[in-house]
């Protein structure tokens, strides 16, 4: 590798270390800070090129402040930079998660206050994102109609095929329901990366979502079935950040890999974090029964669930002038995006609603966190205290 290259990655790892450490409030938070940083205290892209690049990202599935921060550092110093711009932004929450993990793994939490005030977080949490999502994504009667539909569907059919299913019938009925004009952006993007890279990450992509689920079911190997089920949440969740929690649900706790506890234990944990909430994926990987568990199912649970990302990324960066311009791609786009809002609005219900709210005290709680998310804008971290402080108040009082 180059020296100017090579000195080039360690800058993106030292700015996207910092990023992640202190990166709080989600998704669209993270993209501020990144404007911020690379756009005006740096300047390593204009304006235009930044939003090209946000585009980009709202339009593939995946974490998409990460896919951001993943595309800057290739544009920067190349695939090691897009290396080092995720490592840097991802390994401080995860490393957080993941002791987390280790202190709650194998404890009685039935009992524990706080674990019910982090539950009772994370209803607040998914209910203002429903809320903001839905306003945002589905804004006429049409794309309401399909996030109903979606909603519906899904409770009754819940799995991760079941998920998947809607998903693409949504893109489907966004062809012929939601035409979009066509965008009319001028502002090109150069890239460091060839067509023939690009071609051959997506068909990695491709490849690994397809033959994974033959290898898991004819080997029956724990680790590829680990491998296979965060590897498919993170290549078919579309908004990314709070929509990954029902795939994630619908792949570890059926098979008894993560309690429902843990899991949402782990969700409200995750707010309380900077950094993206792919993350969680760590927390999961660590606290999971059978092997691999600890620091090496974290380890391979987050990697396969940010893997689709990079690929995604290194894949339609070269392609994105053409891409983006289609009317056809973003109607179809429309239809998933208003799907997503559903898949979102069934999980607020079960698993995150069933399992926290069982009283009056518990709703007053959730209503609580809830306003002062909403509409005293308190960071999610501040909130989360306050409901694990509250959980453990009501634990005390019965």
């Amino acid at each position: 590798m180059p020296s100017g290259r090579l000195s080039a990655a360690f800058e993106v790892l030292a700015v996207a270390t910092r990023l992640g450490l202190t990166s709080f409030g989600g998704p669209v938070a993270h993209l501020g800070y990144f404007r911020r940083e690379y756009v005006v205290r740096r300047r390593w892209l204009d304006e235009p090129t930044y939003a090209d690049v946000v585009a980009l990202c709202q339009f593939l599935p995946g974490p998409a402040s990460s896919q951001v921060g993943i595309a800057i550092g290739i544009l920067r110093a190349g695939l090691p930079g897009g290396l080092a711009a995720w490592l840097g932004f991802t390994l401080p929450s995860a490393l957080a998660l993941v002791l987390f993990a280790l202190f709650i793994r194998g404890a009685d939490l039935s009992g524990a206050g706080w674990l019910l005030g982090l539950k009772i977080a994370a209803v607040a949490v998914v209910a203002q994102a429903v809320w903001g999502m839905a306003r945002a994504l589905c804004p006429d009667r049409e794309r309401a109609s399909i996030a109903i539909a979606a909603a519906l569907v899904v409770t009754a059919w819940p799995g991760a095929w079941g998920q998947v299913a809607v998903i693409a019938l949504a893109g489907v009925i966004g062809l012929g329901l939601l035409p979009a004009a066509a965008d009319d952006s001028s502002t090109r993007v150069r890239v460091p990366i060839g067509r023939p890279l690009a071609a051959a990450a997506l068909t990695l992509f491709f490849a690994l979502l397809l033959v994974l689920p033959i290898l898991r079911y004819t080997t029956g190997a724990h680790v590829l079935a680990v491998f296979d089920s965060f590897y498919r949440a993170g290549a078919l969740v579309f908004g990314g950040g709070h929509v990954v929690l029902p795939l994630l649900q619908a792949e570890v706790v059926p098979p008894g890999w993560v309690t429902s506890e843990e899991f949402l234990a782990g969700y409200g944990a995750a707010q309380a974090v900077p950094g993206p909430l792919f993350t969680l994926s760590a927390y999961l990987g660590a606290v999971m029964r059978g092997r691999p568990s600890g620091w090496l199912g974290a380890g391979l649970a987050l990697v396969a669930i940010f893997l689709p990302a990079f690929l995604l990324v290194v894949g339609a960066l070269p392609f994105w002038d053409a891409l983006r311009g289609r009317p056809r791609f973003r109607a179809a786009l429309r239809g998933i995006n208003a799907a997503v809002v559903g898949l979102l609005l069934a999980a607020l219900y079960h698993p995150v609603w069933t399992s926290a709210i069982h009283g009056p005290a518990a709703f007053a709680l959730a209503l609580a966190a809830f306003a002062l998310l909403a509409w005293w804008s308190l960071p999610p971290w501040v909130v989360v205290a306050f409901a694990a402080a509250g959980g453990q108040a009501i634990a005390l009082l019965r």
